[in-house]
């Protein structure tokens, strides 16, 4: 959507939203203390280590580091982008998300205006399949058609599974009402217009497969053929609000019935994820007929902590799942987890859970393969490890894929395991692998200095901001941090915020990484002494910057005489020395 929301405003949601309220609403808290507390949403634990703090507004997991606002929780636990995650918390609240305009607001309008009118003529063209289900002469046909496949009533309607109509102008007819939305009906693949003007539906005669995206609009259509010739599924084109890669048919619906879904199933078609569905299986997913992308899987990880791949075990299914190991690579951190289950030859997840229902199919699933195993039953199917060619082609094609995986657990099982196909020490292999360029730093990994110990106190209690006086002199300190330290106490003294607010407004700053590390630094200060600490840092500085100057002034009165002013501001610094030595 066209126009940058408003900083003003995500200040004043955060300023709104209690993070206590929000984290409750999904992951219930207990009070404990002045804080709240429960077992981390984000990894497996039994004691609870999660500890949301209403004063600071903030949450923060002491067993796996995670933490941050309201904001930052919404795109953790719902696996949501940072605009979503805004309009998420603003209906939480029940405000409308403002839009900055830019050089050429009408476009924007437009812009606007255009997307919500496509949202909703697709929502339109689902419910004309839905209706075609239930009242078209064919319908009788088709619904025999889902019957025989073993689907009811409900699972029909919770998927809003439709029908396309044989006619080369049905939903034509039903949607546009003019030049314009024939145009739109182009534009987002539901008509297609031929060469000679004529316009005529792209699905016809097929079983129709809304596809929503993660806010449950619809964005697209895949439609499965009844019988005859043609393609067996026929799925949309990418239009300006479909985009393959970055869609699964089913999220939406798992997302719906499992808040923390402890597993997520990937599977090849829409069929497989509605049988699944109606088996009672009602967490799978389909990956819209094209290799699952990098980008649907950070969606997954960021829903689950556990990913299971079922595919089929015939040469496109295994070719299929490698694709899938290779985009999960950058993504795997420790606490996620990727499976691989190949199913027995001529079967799909929709024939095998008809035939042997559902418990039969989930101890499947506690069989699938670890993500190990099938990395290096892969790599060496077709070598001879028994030869020193077999073991150095198995070296030459791991090593770039471990030096990818941004997860120290997941690199070192890799290495021990590649040591022993290959007779050799662990350490060996460590020597031909670099760890990733990105890898993950300990969450305590900054030196607390005194400009940190001074930064981290200001933004765990920003009131510090009103009551220290503001020191501008301080800029021309030559102390890293202190430009820093004065804008947030700038941004701390122009209104008073709270520690998920400051932190807030560097969001994608450069600095953003180091303050999120100090805001869950633990300072081990009495809140009674807490100011006084900071003042004295303060003082400290004003020190350091009085030596400072000093030496500059008394360095250029051996170079060039100083000016009137110079002097009186050098006498100025002697006093201030003297007196400091004085009081000591």
């Amino acid at each position: 959507m066209a126009g940058l929301i408003p900083k003003s405003f995500i200040h004043d949601l955060i300023d709104r939203a209690d993070v206590v309220e929000v984290v409750d609403s999904r992951v219930p808290l207990k009070k404990a203390g002045r804080n709240y507390q429960a077992c981390c949403p984000f990894h497996n634990e039994k004691t609870p280590s999660f500890t949301v703090a209403p004063d600071k507004q903030f949450y923060h997991c002491f067993g796996c580091g995670e933490h941050g606002n309201a904001l930052d929780f919404l795109m953790k636990f719902d696996g949501l982008e940072f605009p979503e995650a805004i309009e998420e918390l603003a209906s939480m609240l029940g405000l409308e998300v403002p839009r900055e305009t830019t050089a050429n607001p009408q476009a924007d309008a437009k812009k606007r205006a255009q997307a919500a009118d496509d949202y909703e003529q697709m929502e339109k063209a689902a419910r004309f399949f839905a209706h075609q289900l239930r009242h078209h002469q064919n319908s009788a046909k088709v619904i025999e058609y889902l019957k025989n496949r073993g689907l009811s009533g409900e699972i029909v309607k919770a998927f809003q599974i439709g029908y396309a109509p044989d006619e080369w102008d049905g939903i034509l007819k039903a949607l546009s009402n003019g030049t314009a939305s024939r145009e739109q009906l182009v534009e987002l693949k539901l008509v297609n217009k031929n060469e000679k003007g004529r316009y005529y539906d792209f699905f016809r005669d097929r079983v129709m497969f809304p596809i929503r995206d993660r806010r449950g609009r619809v964005v697209g259509f895949g439609g499965r053929v009844l019988e005859g010739d043609g393609p067996k599924y026929l799925n949309s084109p990418e239009t300006r609000i479909f985009h393959k890669g970055r869609e699964l048919y089913g999220f939406y619906e798992v997302r719906q019935a499992h808040r923390q879904p402890e597993q997520i199933l990937i599977v090849e078609g829409y069929m497989d994820v509605v049988a699944l569905a109606q088996a009672g299986i009602n967490y799978a997913v389909a990956s819209l007929g094209t290799a699952t992308t990098t980008e649907q899987l950070q969606m997954l990880f960021r829903a689950t902590p556990r990913v299971v791949c079922c595919y089929d075990g015939d040469r496109a299914g295994r070719d299929a799942a490698w694709r899938a190991l290779e985009n999960a690579l950058p993504l795997l951190t420790d606490g996620l987890e990727l499976k691989f289950l190949f199913l027995p030859d001529g079967e799909d997840p929709d024939s095998l859970v008809r035939q042997e229902g559902a418990e039969r199919f989930e101890e499947r699933l506690t069989k699938a393969q670890s993500f190990t195993d099938y990395f290096f039953s892969h790599l060496a199917e077709s070598l001879d490890l028994n030869t020193d060619a077999g073991k150095s082609t198995l070296l030459k094609q791991a090593k770039p894929l471990i030096e990818r995986i941004a997860s120290d657990f997941y690199r070192e099982t890799l290495m021990e395991r590649l040591a022993r196909l290959l007779r050799r020490e662990t350490s060996q292999i460590a020597n031909h692998i670099k760890a990733p360029a990105s890898g993950r730093r300990p969450a305590e990994s900054l030196k607390i200095t005194p400009m940190r110990r001074a930064i981290g106190l200001l933004l765990q209690h920003p009131e510090l901001g009103q009551e220290v006086p503001l020191h501008e002199e301080l800029k021309a300190l030559k102390l890293p941090g202190i430009d820093l330290l004065l804008a947030m106490h700038r941004q701390t003294r122009e209104r008073p915020v709270n520690s998920a607010q400051l932190l807030e407004m560097w969001r994608g700053t450069p600095e953003e990484n180091a303050l999120r590390q100090l805001a869950r630094w633990d300072h081990h200060l009495d809140p009674e002494k807490v100011r006084q600490e900071f003042l004295d840092i303060f003082l400290f500085f004003i020190d350091q910057f009085v030596e400072q100057r000093a030496s500059e002034l008394l360095e250029k009165e051996q170079q060039t005489p100083l000016t009137r002013a110079e002097q009186q501001e050098y006498m100025t610094l002697l006093k201030y020395r003297s007196g400091k030595g004085k009081k000591k």
